[in-house]
């Protein structure tokens, strides 16, 4: 399998009614897998998906309890069978249209990761309310200085399979794209700007603890830049 895509969810069924047509439109039949794992919705996401593995292109890793995305993201690296591994939300956000353009680079050799960026010319997040775009940016000043990129914060990356056995990925929360970047360092990384979009349905994850939880998380990949990996990693 040449390509995997990775689909956190919780309460995304009404999103995937819509999103479903273009991912599959954007992918390769025979050459892709689109790997929803999903954190026992209620109002069956999974069931979604089952109907239609027959297919062969979906596939539903399902998850007892509600565990969080970035951990989401971590049993998907291991349950999928792609070279190349897409990262990218649920609910609409990403475009699917943009697959082709963050998988090229990474198939042609110019690069480990690709990025999806909001912060490139061209790229922009109309999706993002007043508040979230302060907090997205307060984020991403922060993230700066342990990721040389214009969107550290984005959800919406590709990476080649083999980058990710460089180190142990142990990330608090939802920003598993930046433990990527930490502490596998891809190198070359292709951003791409995207257009971040309204979600299709439901409602965002993002709340207090979510935040409380990415702010433990910085300090432990700061921690792990500046102590080095060994010391971090027996200090967690």
């Amino acid at each position: 399998m040449e390509l995997s895509v990775l689909l956190p969810t919780f309460n995304e069924r009404a999103a995937l009614d819509l999103l479903g047509p273009r991912l599959e439109a954007a992918t390769d039949r025979g050459r892709c897998e689109i790997l929803v794992i999903d954190d026992h919705s209620p109002d069956g996401t999974a069931n979604w998906v089952r109907e239609r593995e027959a297919a062969g292109r979906w596939r539903v890793l399902e998850r007892p309890g509600r565990a969080g995305l970035a951990s989401a993201v971590i049993d998907g690296f291991a349950a999928s069978s792609g070279e190349i591994i897409v990262v990218m939300d649920a609910d609409g956000s990403h475009p699917p249209e943009l697959l082709p353009a963050l998988i090229e680079p990474i198939r042609s050799g110019r690069a480990e990761m690709t990025i999806g960026s909001r912060r490139l010319p061209g790229g922009s997040g109309p999706g993002l309310g007043a508040v979230r775009r302060t907090i997205s940016g307060g984020a991403t000043w922060l993230a700066r200085p342990l990721a040389h990129v214009t969107d550290p914060m984005s959800g919406f990356f590709a990476i080649d399979r083999r980058v990710l056995g460089r180190a142990p990925l142990t990330p608090l929360g939802y920003k598993i794209g930046l433990e990527v970047l930490v502490k596998c360092r891809p190198k070359p990384v292709v951003e791409v700007p995207f257009r971040f979009a309204a979600r299709l349905a439901g409602e965002s994850k993002l709340g207090g603890a979510e935040m409380m939880r990415y702010l433990r998380h910085l300090g432990r990949l700061y921690r792990w830049r500046v102590v080095g990996a060994g010391r971090a990693s027996s200090t967690r």
